[in-house]
């Protein structure tokens, strides 16, 4: 099997063209990542103000700078065991599909630069056992296994209608 390249080096990144950099974060034992590009800013945990009859994975709403955002919980979108919000919780907040919106996780661990060999394409799964559509690939980083996810296609799925449904 071929070494897997990390770079860490932002200058080394735009050297290499193939290589894409990504913010790391935690939900559980799991490390995720999603692409930089997407991010807009990190904040610490803030409670939301609730919707009404919002679906489960929808914790409410915050005026961030006049601009009312959508809080995710990924760990309930992923049917995750439920976390305590903690000082390390945090909330990333994107800029996808021409929309802002807000994503709890457990904690930011890094941002990476990962040249495009290093990334393996995710295994094949009936869809019966296990949804990949939001999986771009996995990566090994430091012996940890990394889920790629694909937060632009996340973050327009149908459930992401009621986001929009639920916040207007």
């Amino acid at each position: 099997m071929p070494t897997q390249t990390l770079m860490r080096n932002p200058g080394e990144a735009a050297a290499d063209a193939a290589a894409r950099e990504f913010l790391t974060f935690r939900l559980g034992a799991e490390s995720y990542a999603i692409d930089i590009l997407k991010v807009q800013e990190i904040r610490g945990w803030e409670p939301p103000t609730a919707i009404a009859n919002s679906p489960p994975f929808i914790k409410g709403v915050i005026n961030l700078r006049g601009v009312i955002v959508p809080i995710l919980d990924l760990r309930v979108k992923f049917r995750l065991p439920k976390a305590e919000y903690d000082d390390f919780t945090v909330v990333i907040i994107l800029n996808v599909a021409a929309r802002v919106v807000g994503v709890v996780v457990d904690s930011v661990s890094d941002v990476l630069a990962l040249a495009q060999e290093a990334i393996r394409p995710t295994p094949e799964f009936s869809s019966a056992t296990f949804d990949t559509r939001y999986i771009t690939g996995l990566a090994t980083v430091e012996e940890q296994l990394l889920i790629l996810l694909d937060i632009e296609k996340l973050m327009t799925s149908a459930d992401m209608a009621l986001v929009d449904a639920a916040t207007h």
